[in-house]
């Protein structure tokens, strides 16, 4: 008969096996709860691991502790959480445990309470890594969450030069229970979070390209999200090109975008899926025969998504992680498609919008060129009329030059009227966004998560005098640093300057962001990778990016800086 899954009948079960103990077993209970209580704190799952390492080498007395969570196939370990063991021990033995032989393995194959006292004669201990620390005496029990293993808690090299006894295997056992249900809290939360993340992600795309007059711009704030949300080394837009195939248009990504403008050719057999609507799942990349480019080789697991909806293919989105990275969960399989799904409709609602905005200027300039055409012309033109009748009669010669004078004014001005309705019914290309506009854009849209519109201000000419390249550079610095803002600062007033004015060092003009908070600032030892990507995007283009007080009391918060020139 299965265990039961339930937390509370586990809790009673574990709280069951304690009766009938030794009176040093019995001393050691008081130990035990005080255990059980610390691995039930908290919610992060990877603080919660280390926490049960922890606790359960001290309930047994162990030098060494481990856990190793079980993958989806059940095959081996997609993750190895430790204790005890330092900083140089585990650069000499290099890569994680994959689970896959040695003891560990025998462990998910049939998982079982092991105790083992002496590992250097045991034969299931062979193929252990090099440069492993020596351990003798071994101790492994499984760890399960709603009856389901999660993967299982090694101990090992008891202190003292003793051997594990059946009083530790039982104690570690209880913990292992309570261990459980702490995992399956963490689960819950950390899942829990996921989706609010990918769900934040969807309403920014979503805003992004219904608010957005740029459609590449709109499409790199998809890249970016899709990159950041699945945690890969890149996110990748594409969509389909005029001779087939799907082109890059959209990158995301540390190094140098040289992918924008790529065809992957129509006899990809990815590409063939993708445009049939179908998703694809790649476990490397660089192996997968599947993967005919050599965009492919420097990347490991991938997600190929199709951006389709309402029956039509838009495109396909990309999020490759890193070589040797972790593959994906059948959780983020499932979030990404949802993304890329509600990304498609926002496509096509941006579209939509796109062309009834079209429509309409469309028709107000039809009305305007009836309008010029059926009154204005016709009103000079027999303004000209009366002049020229004029002027045939009894007038002085001065006013017969000035009346000749104003009927020749009137013929240009009739020319340049016709020449404007011409211009009016053939339309023009549109026009890219200015600068400001596209300030105004990432303000508007880092609104939503922020919960209030950021202050802004812009001095100088912003639109004219600033360059396409650095001005592209200024947009996603902006948007860098309100996502900054938002996710760690905790800010409740942000203030933006453009400012177009200013001077670089060697006399050059140049452009300058500052983004200004009242939140908490940046602690000491906290990440630093958003403000790395500012400086170097900054100093790409020959420019510079600082940090300093910010907007909140004494200082506090923190004021993003931002230069570069001009025109580089």
């Amino acid at each position: 008969m299965p265990e039961s899954t339930d937390p509370l009948e586990a809790a009673a079960r574990a709280a069951r096996g304690l009766q009938g103990l030794s009176i040093e077993a019995t001393a050691r209970v008081p130990q035990l709860l005080e255990a059980m209580r610390s691995v039930g704190t908290g919610l992060e799952l990877h603080t919660t691991l280390d926490r049960i390492c922890e606790t359960a080498a001290q309930l047994a007395d162990a030098r060494y502790a481990a856990i190793g969570v079980v993958d989806e196939t059940g095959d081996g370990l997609s993750d190895f959480v430790t204790y005890g063991v330092d900083e140089d021990v585990a650069q000499r033995i290099g890569r994680r445990p994959d689970g896959l032989r040695s003891l560990l393995g025998a462990l998910i194959r049939h998982p079982d309470p092991v105790m083992i006292t002496d590992l250097t004669t045991d034969a299931s201990s062979a193929g252990y890594a090099p440069g492993r620390p020596p351990t003798r005496t071994f101790l492994g029990v499984p760890i399960r969450v709603h009856g389901a293993l999660f993967g299982n808690l090694y101990l090992a090299e008891k202190s003292g030069g003793g051997e594990f006894n059946d009083q530790d295997l039982h104690m570690v056992r209880v913990l292992a229970t309570e261990a459980g249900i702490a995992v399956g809290h963490a689960r819950l939360y950390e899942a829990a979070r996921q989706r609010e993340r990918w769900i934040d992600g969807s309403v920014a795309v979503t805003t992004a390209l219904l608010s957005s007059g740029d459609v590449g711009d709109a499409l790199t704030v998809v890249a970016e999200q899709a990159r950041a949300l699945a945690d890969s080394a890149a996110g990748v837009v594409m969509l389909p090109a005029p001779d087939g195939g799907l082109e890059i248009v959209a990158v995301s990504a540390d190094s140098p975008r040289s992918e924008l403008g790529t065809v992957v050719p129509a006899e990809s057999p990815v590409v063939r899926a993708l445009l049939a609507g179908e998703s694809v799942f790649v476990d490397d990349s660089a192996t997968d025969p599947r993967m005919i480019t050599d965009l492919a080789a420097g990347f490991g697991p991938t997600m190929l998504l199709p951006l389709h909806s309402d029956g039509r293919v838009l495109g396909a989105l990309v999020t490759p992680r890193a070589l040797g990275g972790r593959r994906f969960t059948e959780t983020e399989r499932i979030l990404a498609t949802q993304f890329a799904s509600q990304a498609a409709l926002a496509l096509m609602m941006a579209e939509a919008q796109r062309d009834r905005e079209r429509l309409a200027v469309l028709e107000d300039r039809d009305r305007i060129a009836r309008d010029l055409h059926d009154l204005v012309i016709q009103r000079l033109f027999a303004t000209g009329m009366l002049l020229e009748s004029a002027q045939r009669g009894p007038v002085a010669a001065e006013a017969h030059r000035g009346i000749g004078k104003a009927v020749d004014e009137l013929d240009v001005t009739i020319q340049e009227i016709r020449t404007a309705i011409f211009a009016l019914q053939q339309g023009s290309a549109e026009a890219p966004s200015g600068l400001r506009i596209r300030v105004l854009r990432e303000i508007k849209m880092a609104a939503v998560p922020l919960g209030f519109r950021p202050a802004h201000r812009f001095v100088g000419r912003v639109d004219s005098a600033v360059g396409e390249l650095t001005g592209k550079n200024l947009i996603a610095a902006l948007r860098e640093a309100l996502s900054n803002a938002f996710r760690h600062a905790h800010a409740t007033r942000i203030e933006v300057v453009v400012d177009a004015t200013i001077r670089l060092a060697d006399g050059s003009g140049a452009v300058r962001l500052s983004v200004a908070d009242d939140g908490v600032g940046i602690p000491d030892g906290g990440r630093r990778s958003g403000l790395r990507n500012l400086r170097r995007r900054a100093e790409s283009l020959g420019g510079l990016s600082t940090c300093g007080p910010g907007l909140g009391e004494d200082g506090g918060g923190t004021t993003v800086i931002w230069e570069a020139p001009l025109c580089p």
